[in-house]
């Protein structure tokens, strides 16, 4: 829930800050007027967003105590690589923002990085008084892990080279649980971690000399988990086991074009690992895909 939680405030997020061009203006100073509109719009997207996220998925449940819950076990750790691929996009859309309104670079970057953390705060202060769940310190390390290594990168490359990506293909686990699953496509891609398999891209001509277009990726997953804890799965019949990948990848980035609206469409669709020839590894041996999503 706290992964579907946390995509679903990245979508709505990213969609306001790819509503403007985000590079920087051509006027000296911060363009104060870009910074009060963002700044507004970003407080009223961002509170209606946790209003509806609290009636949708606490205002059901009982309330308690603040208290943690360790789900650090579940689900083979997919679900923490989501916070941190959300944390990441997160900062960085935001600091293509900032930018936008002129902010200077570096100040740009901690402020988008400091953002990024603190704009999933609240979901984990939520889950901390909700009956039914409990605030995980994996996922509060897992956000922080995923702001500072875009932060990282900015200060230390002054570019972003290695991206965190995504990819989703059905499987035949959701049928058996849709309740935890998912229901259709839909659900499965933010419910089914037996699907999902989060990526890091690296932009290997910014190391080496390599055609500007293609990437090298590394990617993880599980597979094999009806139930989010290992035990359950193996009582119920079930074995999970982790699996990891080496593919190549497409670096869109590297399309130029004048267009607002492309450029924003080109952001977004570089947060995807798109298919291509990819090599699994796990206990169960090595694949090949010819295309793997």
């Amino acid at each position: 829930m706290r992964n579907k939680t946390t995509i679903l405030l990245l979508a709505l997020w990213l969609a306001l800050l790819n509503s403007v061009d985000a590079q920087v203006s051509d006027s000296s100073g911060v363009n104060k007027k870009r910074l009060r509109t963002f700044a507004l719009s970003a407080s009223l997207v961002y509170g209606a967003t946790l209003v509806g996220l609290n009636e949708l998925w606490y205002s059901d449940s009982g309330k308690e105590p603040f208290h943690w819950f360790n789900d650090n076990a579940e689900w083979k750790q997919v679900d923490k690589l989501g916070h941190f691929y959300s944390s990441f996009y997160l900062s960085y859309g935001t600091s293509r923002a900032l930018r936008w309104c002129n902010v200077p670079s570096t100040k740009s970057d901690l402020i988008g990085s400091l953002t990024g953390f603190m704009v999933l705060l609240p979901i984990e202060i939520l889950d901390g008084y909700s009956e039914a769940y409990g605030a995980s310190a994996g996922d509060l390390l897992a956000n922080a892990a995923g702001s500072s290594f875009f932060l990282a990168q900015s200060l230390g490359w002054k570019e972003i080279r290695i991206y965190p990506k995504f990819s989703f293909h059905r499987t035949a686990y959701a049928p058996v649980r849709p309740d935890v699953l998912g229901d259709g496509p839909i659900q499965e891609l933010f419910k089914d971690y037996n699907g999902q398999t989060y990526w890091l891209s690296a932009d290997m001509d910014k190391f080496i000399r390599f055609p500007r277009w293609l990437n090298l990726a590394v990617g993880y997953g599980a597979e094999d988990m009806i139930y989010a804890r290992d035990d359950q799965n193996l009582a119920a019949g079930y074995n999970p086991y982790r699996q990891y990948y080496v593919s190549i990848d497409f670096d869109l980035t590297a399309i130029k074009t004048r267009s607002k609206a492309l450029k924003a469409l080109i952001f977004l669709a570089n947060m995807i690992k798109l298919p291509s020839p990819t090599l699994e590894f796990s206990k169960k041996g090595t694949k090949f895909y010819a295309f793997y999503f």
